[in-house]
């Protein structure tokens, strides 16, 4: 709880500057898989996000909406993104997809590769860009929570938040890594190296616990001040 208080400190200094840059609510788009889909639950990150806005005395100056689709891969977002974010007319995105483009390889053989991935991946930011959207590129966090580099996938999610990573410094755009967030998180929360049960109920989607984690490290990402 000390570390959501904290950033409700760095929200009520941050978000008033960037209210002032517009007449309207800021409109921010989050774009993503199931953990996306669940973000607008009663208990999601999108949720929290918005609670944590209304507390800092700001949830006039900015719209939060999900676009969050079960099993979604990185090509299926480009498939939807003139419906589900362009047509909105957002001026922030959060890009958050990978977990499915690197579980699905094991899980039913029908995950991206990396060169694919890539290629989906830079044509969503080449659409957004022409629309002068703010986009704000997120990599993928975990596939099992042992925090030793020993669960199944580690090898391809470090691999895929690198190309993240090399995504955002090619393209100039700001990055969330989530992938280092919830390793470090869990280096010092996850003592006897479970697997399940910290940030995630199932070894992907979040508990409790885990959408406010991630709603604080989304939040911090937003209102960052330049």
């Amino acid at each position: 709880m000390r570390r959501f208080y904290q950033l409700l400190q760095i929200a009520l200094i941050a978000i008033p500057l960037l209210a002032m840059r517009q007449d309207k609510p800021l409109r921010v788009i989050f774009f993503g898989d199931s953990i996306t889909q669940a973000g607008v639950s009663p208990t999601g990150y999108i949720t929290k996000m918005t609670e944590m806005l209304k507390a800092a005395g700001q949830d006039s100056q900015f719209e939060l909406a999900g676009a969050g689709i079960g099993g979604n891969k990185v090509y299926d977002l480009y498939l939807r993104l003139e419906d589900d974010v362009l047509s909105k007319k957002p001026d922030v995105v959060f890009i958050y997809v990978g977990i499915n483009d690197v579980w699905h390889k094991t899980s039913s053989g029908t995950g991206t590769d990396p060169d694919k991935y890539v290629k989906f991946y830079e044509a969503l930011i080449k659409k957004m860009k022409a629309q002068n959207i703010r986009i704000i590129v997120c990599t993928p966090t975990v596939i099992g929570e042992k925090n030793d580099n020993s669960n199944a996938q580690d090898g391809d999610l470090n691999e895929y938040s690198k190309l993240i990573r090399d995504i955002a410094k090619r393209n100039n755009l700001e990055l969330c890594d989530l992938r280092k967030y919830f390793g470090d998180y869990l280096v010092k929360n996850n003592p006897e190296n479970k697997d399940k049960g910290i940030l995630t109920s199932d070894r992907v989607h979040l508990t409790d616990e885990g959408n406010k984690f991630l709603a604080e490290r989304m939040m911090e990402a937003l209102v960052k001040v330049k």
